[in-house]
């Protein structure tokens, strides 16, 4: 196989609703798209490079699409190519990780589009089977559209959320309390998103919320591990690593307390489904629990992307995120669309129509 060319875009999607933490507001996505074409066959793959989470922006991305397009072309014709040259670059990619997700899954489609398989074929991983379940993400909004939204989620079958913090503790109090007074068995996380810079802060404010608490997302500053390690052992519950987890080499950090831990696997955050599948495969090797994790405004390209992660590693995956399709975006780029129904799941029967190689979705024309 030989690839011919390889694009960039910018994919600029309107969303249905304002979505909010304390690192940002979104009201459209800002993700890259990646078209890898072959003499018979195109690929397409998605990232969302945040400066906030990997120090990327869609600037960032064109400066590495542009350095290593010509590499790309001339180097990968299968597999172990791809991971040949994955190898020989890694420091630029753990640079630019979200940059070279959308370049991976691209290169990852077309390639087992011209094998006539599916990517998981390609990757010797089981084949997507049975139904995936998704997590209400509730942003930092209003009470009343706190509840609004919360509702629109009880009335679909959710029973599993996640809280984007505000820093205000009479806000996030009632929003807590209101998930359980509507739901007693719902079981909650919560996302600081570095909210605070000493444990102590966050010790007393997630201890002021008086409501039971499952595990809290990067309460503190990036990779301060050893105040992460207390706010676990002071409220005894487990601390997910988003932004303080990017790399494989960060198990360094944690690997002595596996316990204390969750990952947050987002593909994108990542560098793509390989380098996702390297630290689901070294978590289990642990025993640290991981979540699928997504980016606000992710496309259904990303959404199947993670299947491929989550139906592999089903017995460390205690949560996924994302799924939302056009119940977020104005409009999804792909067909069928992914995103999650009735229960919060992604079905059998919607993963039966995944009936095209590679990833097995179609690009929309509009």
């Amino acid at each position: 196989m030989k690839i011919t060319d390889l694009t960039i875009g910018h994919l600029k999607i309107p969303f249905n609703i304002s979505f909010s933490h304390t690192s940002a507001t979104r009201n459209m996505t800002d993700s890259v798209l990646i078209k890898a074409q072959t003499k018979h066959n195109i690929g397409y793959g998605e990232s969302c490079p945040r400066s906030y989470v990997t120090n990327e922006t869609y600037p960032s991305t064109i400066t590495f699409f542009q350095t290593h397009k010509a590499s790309l072309i001339a180097s990968i014709s299968d597999i172990a190519t791809l991971k040949a040259w994955m190898n020989s670059y890694q420091y630029d990619i753990d640079l630019n990780p979200a940059a070279w997700c959308a370049i991976e899954l691209a290169i990852l489609d077309v390639l087992a589009k011209e094998e006539t398989c599916s990517v998981e074929n390609l990757l010797q991983i089981p084949e997507l089977s049975g139904c995936y379940s998704y997590t209400a993400v509730l942003g930092d909004s209003s009470l009343e559209g706190f509840s609004e939204l919360l509702s629109r989620y009880q009335k679909m079958g959710f029973t599993d959320y996640k809280v984007k913090l505000s820093g205000d503790i009479e806000h996030d109090k009632a929003k807590c309390d209101l998930i359980v007074e509507q739901d007693k068995t719902a079981r909650i996380r919560l996302d600081a998103n570095n909210l605070w810079h000493q444990p102590d802060e966050a010790i007393e404010y997630i201890q002021a919320l008086q409501q039971p608490i499952f595990a809290v997302e990067e309460p503190i500053q990036v990779r301060d591990y050893e105040g992460l390690l207390a706010i676990s052992s002071a409220l005894d519950l487990k601390i997910i690593l988003d932004e303080s987890f990017v790399q494989l080499q960060q198990f360094e950090c944690i690997q002595d307390q596996p316990n204390n831990w969750i990952i947050n696997i987002r593909i994108s955050k990542m560098g793509g489904v390989l380098r996702s599948i390297e630290v689901a495969k070294h978590a289990e090797q642990l025993g640290i629990d991981c979540i699928v994790g997504a980016q606000v405004g992710e496309t259904t390209i990303l959404t199947r992307a993670a299947l491929s992660l989550v139906n592999s590693y089903r017995n460390i995956i205690i949560a996924q995120e994302g799924g939302c399709g056009t119940y977020l975006l104005k409009n999804d780029i792909c067909e069928p669309v992914l995103m999650f129904t009735a229960g919060g799941r992604i079905t059998e029967d919607q993963i039966s129509k995944l009936t095209q190689h590679g990833f097995g979705l179609s690009m929309r024309k509009n």
